[in-house]
């Protein structure tokens, strides 16, 4: 794709995410067939927003989050400043087209990992981190059938990145084991989904380190003060008008997202 249809793409994409609406697809002349050209797309969209990227979502981080879209890996997606909101916040959810909540662990960066010739090792990256986060993401698709889209034009759409809960710093958790961390999600005061931080590529560290990598190879860092979210550790859980979703991390904590 050229640097004109790549604009295009991302411009229409965001003005779709703004109105909350939908397309089909891209149309054929800016929709990507790589997944080079869906990141190009989802880079150009820094330029669009008007406001800063502030971290990165990583999805399909389980064979069956994989199965789900029809990838066969983890996808990246750009976090923006103004679809991060904090624990307990309400959101409408008629807009909305996936209509799910995840329980996720997130990082925030203490310094760069910038790109070079060689991957970074697990230490490398977890010593590059300033905090660890309970989290929930809220995705979104701007595609009405997008489980069969493919994996480029996913990419160009952020990974289907809507909204994310940036809930409380989790204490003293470098010793924690985090693939056997139980994960439960509440709805209604019962429980709806369980499983735990091995959904997340198995555990959230390899996740995080996923990313660092792939970035690396794209030419692009990890920075200091970003938020990843490293993918959800329970099945999606469904949600409507009304609901309170409660994400319970044992004796780490709990946070929720609320749906009007």
């Amino acid at each position: 794709m050229n640097k004109t249809a790549i604009t295009r793409a991302a411009d229409l994409l965001w003005r779709t995410r703004r109105a909350e609406s939908r397309i089909e697809a891209l149309p054929p002349e800016l929709r990507p067939t790589s997944l080079e050209d869906g990141y190009a797309i989802q880079e150009a969209m820094l330029d669009i927003t008007g406001q800063p990227a502030v971290g990165w979502k990583i999805a399909a981080t389980s064979a069956a989050g994989q199965k789900h879209i029809g990838v066969t890996e983890p996808l990246a997606g750009r976090l923006f400043r103004d679809f991060v909101l904090p624990d307990g916040a309400r959101r409408p959810i008629a807009r909305n087209h996936m209509r799910v909540a995840e329980a996720e662990f997130a990082f925030k960066m203490a310094r760069d990992l910038p790109p070079r010739g060689r991957d970074y090792d697990q230490r490398e990256v977890m010593d590059a981190v300033a905090s660890m986060h309970l989290a929930i993401e809220i995705p979104d698709a701007r595609y009405d059938v997008f489980d069969t889209i493919g994996a480029p034009s996913i990419c160009a759409d952020c990974a289907f990145h809507a909204w994310f809960v940036l809930g409380p710093e989790v204490k003293d958790w470098r010793g924690l084991d985090l693939s056997k961390q139980p994960v439960r999600a509440w709805k209604q005061d019962t429980v709806v989904a369980e499983g735990s931080g091995a959904n997340a590529l198995g555990d959230p560290r390899i996740a995080l380190t996923w990313i660092a990598n792939h970035l690396n190879k794209r030419g692009l860092a990890l920075k200091a003060g970003e938020v990843i979210t490293t993918g959800t550790c329970v099945k999606p859980v469904d949600v409507a008008a009304g609901d309170t979703v409660v994400m319970d991390y044992a004796a780490l904590g709990k946070m929720s997202a609320g749906f009007d």
